[in-house]
């Protein structure tokens, strides 16, 4: 194995606190060297790390469910890679682990943060390293948990969900279908909107590049909407408000149609059907079900195993090009789960 101390880790750090969207020009590209491990702590070799849209609002100074990322700091990000050096009993060099790499080739963990940064090893006979980013990761427990518990589905339901090509919304989408509800997706492209039918299984999907959204809601929800998955907030959200049946759940995972905003957030122009409807509607962050994400996985991982799920990722090569391939999440380029892949696997 290559001495550690010949080792360069190569970074990249928040500069700057973006207004609009994220370019370039907010990042700084660093180089330090790469250490041992102390007592309890463990040396990750980050292999691939996660894209997801809830990074832009990291980025942003202000109260949120968790703390800015600070400039100059290395940029917050969930990845996976294999342990390259341990001197904690838990861990040992070879493990293929999950943790918050951030956007860097090598992590150093310390030995009283293993549980802060979400270190734990994951299983490859489960799902590839990619599909620990997406269904078994982090998108995936926030789709079975936001539809799981806060949506509670039941069999026959009409469940909405936007961004339905996405990382979130196929595992949504997938999901409801096993339980027996009636799905429909919402997606930007002819492309997109016919995977999501042909290979998810939804019912249907609405192309809101190129229809009507309203019109489309109208035409596949002809019985309304019982449960809706929202990832992009704005006019799609008032629309599907405007379809809603009584007692209805609206899941509130993410507003990307939002993020870049260089005016205030806008709300829904709709909420008052909340109160005709009797319904509700609740926010999901996923961190708050860690202790149960063992339980997804292994569900999870059984749909993958017996076909009944599927998992895309759109994995980009390279960690000088973090910049712009974060900026296919924001004007949808992305077709699945956006991957950065930082080392061959």
């Amino acid at each position: 194995m290559t001495a550690l101390t010949t080792l360069v880790n190569h970074q990249i750090r928040l500069a700057a606190r973006p207004n609009g969207l994220p370019t370039r020009a907010v990042w700084s590209f660093t180089t330090e060297p790469v250490t041992e491990p102390e007592a309890g702590g463990v040396l990750v070799k980050t292999l691939a790390i996660s894209l997801d849209p809830a990074m832009r609002g990291w980025m942003n100074e202000g109260k949120s469910y968790i703390a800015p990322v600070g400039i100059g700091d290395v940029m917050r990000a969930g990845g996976v890679g294999t342990v390259l050096a341990s001197k904690n009993p838990a861990f040992a060099v070879g493990d293929a682990v999950s943790c918050g790499t951030g956007v860097q080739e090598y992590c150093l963990v310390a030995g009283d943060n293993i549980k802060a940064s979400g270190l734990f090893k994951i299983d490859l006979r489960l799902g590839t390293a990619t599909q620990w980013l997406n269904v078994l990761g982090m998108p995936g427990m926030t789709g079975y948990f936001g539809l799981m518990d806060v949506g509670q589905p039941r069999a026959g339901e009409t469940v909405v969900v936007s961004g339905a090509a996405g990382a979130v919304g196929q595992t949504v989408g997938q999901i409801a279908k096993i339980k027996g509800c009636r799905v429909v997706g919402i997606a930007g492209g002819p492309e997109k909107c016919a995977w999501v039918v042909r290979e998810l299984g939804f019912d249907a999907c609405i192309d809101y590049k190129n229809g009507e959204v309203k019109a489309g809601l109208k035409e596949h929800c002809p019985k309304g909407v019982d449960i809706y998955f929202d990832n992009v907030g704005g006019e799609i959200l008032d629309a599907v408000l405007a379809r809603i049946n009584r007692k209805a759940r609206i899941i509130i995972c993410g507003a990307i149609s939002q993020y870049n905003n260089t005016t205030p957030v806008k709300g829904p122009a709709n909420y008052l059907s909340l109160l005709v409807n009797r319904a509700r509607m609740e926010g999901i962050v996923v961190f708050d079900y860690a202790d149960r994400y063992h339980l997804a996985v292994a569900e999870m991982a059984g749909y993958l195993k017996d076909g009944r799920m599927k998992s895309r990722e759109d994995v980009i090569v390279g960690l000088d090009t973090f910049p712009e391939t974060l900026l296919k999440l924001f004007n949808g380029e992305n077709f699945g789960k956006l991957v950065l892949q930082i080392a061959p696997s």
